[in-house]
């Protein structure tokens, strides 16, 4: 008698939020095209392989990323190679697209309480999210609010308090490995969007957010079904 059929389709995962801390690049908007090229372009200076840096740089702020690329080098001289850098990114559009289902998910949010919380600039966060043909949330924490990078909670412990919402309430939507641990740093639970975000065990995945749901709970909560 043969064994019985597997299935490989998992049940849906509801989870409850009093707000939503967004992550960008890769949850929201996909720049992996630009953030590769001007990343290659960057180690083909400083004598890098390209592969092994793009496997670095996703989800911190640049001058962070080249202290782990470079830890010897002066941290002026990363600041200085950031800023440069980030002036390249923001003039670079090509490529840059929405990541599938995010305008219907950025439209079920309005009302709701939610943040932006990117390791971009405020310039490049706008220019990004204009390029994806996506609303900036009114409540943004770039690079220039926060101290210190991802996988530092403070980004998100920020989006928190100017939200007026305790941590654990909080609900983040990350794709990398240093946002997903920032926000469990952050004491809040994680829902991880796209490949990237599954080799980190969040406390849900989505492929892309066509596969999350966004409703308004009678008592001021946010229901979030992620299949």
């Amino acid at each position: 008698m043969p064994a019985p059929a597997t299935s490989s389709v998992t049940s849906p995962v509801v989870l409850t939020a009093r707000a939503l801390l967004l992550d960008m690049d890769g949850t929201l908007v996909n720049s992996d095209a630009v953030v590769e090229r001007v990343w290659r372009r960057w180690a083909d200076r400083n004598g890098l392989d390209g592969d092994e840096v793009v496997k670095v740089v996703h989800g911190r702020q640049g001058h962070a990323s080249m202290a782990v690329l470079l830890p010897h080098r002066p941290a002026a001289q990363n600041l200085a190679d950031n800023a440069r850098m980030l002036a390249e990114e923001a003039a670079d559009t090509d490529g840059v697209v929405p990541v599938a289902g995010a305008a219907a998910f950025m439209a079920a949010l309005a009302g709701l309480p939610h943040a932006l919380v990117t390791s971009a600039d405020a310039a490049l966060a706008a220019v990004r999210m204009t390029a994806a043909g996506l609303p900036l949330p009114d409540v943004r924490v770039t690079a220039e609010s926060v101290g210190a990078s991802k996988p530092d909670p403070e980004g998100f412990l920020k989006g928190a308090a100017e939200l007026g919402v305790a941590p654990e309430d909080c609900l983040v939507f990350e794709d990398s490995g240093v946002g997903i641990a920032a926000g469990r740093s952050a004491g809040m639970r994680v829902v991880g969007v796209g490949p990237r975000a599954a080799l980190h065990a969040p406390d849900a995945v989505a492929a892309d957010l066509t596969r999350v749901r966004v409703v308004a709970g009678p008592s001021g909560e946010i229901r979030v079904r992620v299949s």
